[in-house]
């Protein structure tokens, strides 16, 4: 088999978490296990095991016996692949539904952007999160700072929110961005670099999450328990124009940044470090 740490790595490229790839991983190679085992052989806690092990089987990646103790198998890799692949497409193609129903509603003037906004908006999934993100960053004049998790970067790349943001680097603007940046956002945090973004990284950040635009409204995500690249996954928050919690936002960002290192700088050490090992 390919080396261990990049076949994790093509694991966790394929949708699974860091911990769901190395244990289905575990599983595939040394073979079925009870989670006593698993939680000794992967150093860590057996409720931990037992989580990752209820969400590998609830995605049909792992199967426990009947017997007692309980012993979980890997399915077989083909098969695995082979269902996530329907599941991605088929998210792919709710996730086209749903850009083009954002457009219709921006087209529509649904969604005001910017000064227009409500004191508070609240929204309850990424979905409408991006619809109050989307038609403010169309009209962005100097500036955008962002706090947010991978999947969520990775959501807006494909519904043209970092598309808005390159635009407004080349117009004369500024973007910068904190993440925690681990190893298989490499290549997503490289691509802001290169379109000009200021990045930096945050060590396992617990904070907000949340976007300032121009200085004067905010996306602001007080829950997210985003697990798959949908459109539907939780996000509760709200954005508002409230210069007040505005300002705040911008003083806890000035904050992080003082605090953080440049993306290049935790880039380099990830490649000299190599992909996390099992």
């Amino acid at each position: 088999m390919a080396d261990d740490s990049e076949f994790i790595t093509k694991l966790i490229n394929f949708g699974l978490s860091e911990k769901e790839a190395q244990l289905y991983f575990h599983l595939l190679k040394y073979g079925p296990k009870t989670p006593s085992l698993l939680a000794k052989s992967l150093k860590t806690y057996r409720e931990d095991v037992h989580r990752t092990l209820s969400s590998l089987v609830d995605n049909h990646m792992v199967a426990p016996s009947l017997d007692s103790p309980t012993v979980y198998t890997a399915v077989d890799l083909d098969r695995v692949l082979g269902l996530a692949l329907k599941k991605r497409e088929s998210e792919l193609h709710e996730m086209e539904q749903q850009r083009q129903e954002l457009q219709e509603m921006f087209e529509q003037q649904r969604l005001s952007p910017s000064d227009e906004f409500t004191k508070f908006s609240m929204f309850k999934n990424v979905k409408e999160a991006l619809a109050h993100m989307i038609p403010g960053l169309t009209s962005l004049e100097k500036e955008v700072l962002l706090v947010i998790p991978w999947p969520v970067l990775v959501i807006m790349s494909r519904f043209g929110v970092l598309e808005a943001a390159k635009k407004l680097i080349e117009r004369g603007g500024q973007v910068r961005s904190i993440y925690d940046v681990t190893y298989p956002m490499i290549e997503n945090v490289q691509e802001q670099l290169d379109a000009g973004q200021d990045v930096r990284h945050f060590s396992q950040y617990r904070g907000i999450y949340f976007g300032v635009m121009d200085r004067k409204y905010c996306v602001s995500v007080i829950n997210a328990d985003i697990k798959r690249m949908s459109l539907d996954e939780p996000a509760s928050g709200f954005n508002t124009n409230d210069a007040a919690y505005v300002n705040s936002l911008i003083f806890t960002f000035e904050n992080l940044w003082e605090q953080s290192i440049p993306a290049a700088q935790r880039i380099e050490e990830l490649l000299q470090e190599g992909p996390p090992q099992v």
